[in-house]
């Protein structure tokens, strides 16, 4: 089988979609989602994943916080592909898999089923605010959850990676 790898930007190989753990890297994955922008780059101000992964741990109590934060992690090594595409790749939704176990792994994060519906929840809020206030007319998109009601003022890319940074620093206790 040929071998399938990225090269991250402090130079590490990512082998997918046989991750190791000394692979994954806190700050490769703050640099690439703060470069990442959120809704496939369709939206109307840039707004990265890493500024979405920082406000969804927001939303959840002190002890997912850190599995908010990396909910998206994979995404530092995968492309972003919407959520409707996701369902037609059979075999993209197994590597996102394996890259999540793996991350989660690595940082220590174990999590029930209710955990999973707590994130979920916590990001289907961010999404229906994020709809609002940078996608326009969302009416077929069929979001259920109430949008918070301060609008989002997007980050600039530098305060996304440090953001980032700085909430994971503070909820692992590194």
């Amino acid at each position: 089988m040929k071998e399938v790898w990225i090269q991250t930007v402090s130079g590490k190989r990512a082998d997918l979609p046989t991750p190791k753990l000394d692979q994954i890297d806190i700050n490769d994955i703050a640099y690439a989602l703060a470069m990442k922008c959120r809704f496939n780059g369709q939206c109307k101000k840039f707004y990265s994943v890493a500024e979405h992964s920082v406000r969804v741990s927001w939303l959840l109590p002190a002890e997912l916080t850190l599995a908010g934060l990396l909910h998206d992690a994979n995404e530092a090594y995968l492309p972003d592909i919407p959520r409707p595409v996701k369902e037609l790749i059979p075999e993209y939704k197994r590597v996102e898999n394996l890259l999540e176990d793996t991350i989660n792994l690595k940082y220590g994060i174990v999590l029930s089923d209710e955990d999973k519906r707590h994130i979920k929840r916590a990001d289907n809020v961010m999404l229906a605010t994020e709809a609002r206030d940078f996608m326009g007319n969302t009416t077929d998109w069929g979001l259920t959850e109430i949008p918070l009601k301060r609008p989002i003022k997007p980050w600039t890319i530098d305060e996304s990676r440090w953001g980032f940074l700085e909430a994971f620093n503070l909820y692992a206790g590194d």
